[in-house]
């Protein structure tokens, strides 16, 4: 005489390798995420990097227009300041171009100061054309070069201050 096995326990042993399928999915699932956490971290730290490279270029241009502009006696300019903007503002603000009064018009360089992705706050680092050029005092007379004011390291091991 032969006995059937019990549905009951049958259906006890199922369950139980459900639940430790379960285990090791989890387990797997939590492996693979911690390993891609780090990279993670290196994909935003690069796109904070462009956008910092953006926001150089962006700011370098603006003040190399405004150069150019000096130098062809469309804006008026102050004879110590060798054609560079004053400071950041006066690229937001713009100038008056075309003698002023009515015929005159307001040029702007920048729409709005970026803030540097890498401190989180719209404060740059300036040098003047009488600075050198690893200086990190501005003299305050006129507006040749920006730089980020982030102590950190980017990726390829040079200082954020130094692009």
């Amino acid at each position: 005489m032969t006995t059937a096995p019990r549905k009951s326990s049958r259906k006890f042993a199922e369950v139980g390798m459900t639940l430790l399928e379960l285990i090791i999915a989890c387990t797997i699932l939590l492996i693979l995420a911690s390993a891609a956490l780090p990279l993670t971290r290196q994909v935003i730290v690069r796109e904070r990097e462009g956008e910092l490279r953006r926001d150089l270029r962006e700011m370098r241009n603006a003040i190399d227009r405004y150069k150019d502009m000096a130098d062809k006696n469309l804006i008026r300019i102050e004879v110590s300041s060798e054609g560079y903007p004053p400071d950041l503002e006066t690229l937001v603000k713009g100038v008056s171009v075309g003698g002023g009064g009515a015929t005159g018009h307001n040029v702007r360089f920048l729409r709005r100061i970026p803030v540097d992705p890498m401190t989180g706050r719209a404060e740059w680092g300036m040098r003047a054309v009488q600075d050198d050029p690893d200086s990190r005092s501005w003299g305050g007379k006129n507006l040749f070069d920006v730089y980020s004011k982030s102590t950190a390291t980017a990726l390829d091991g040079t200082k954020y201050s130094d692009w």
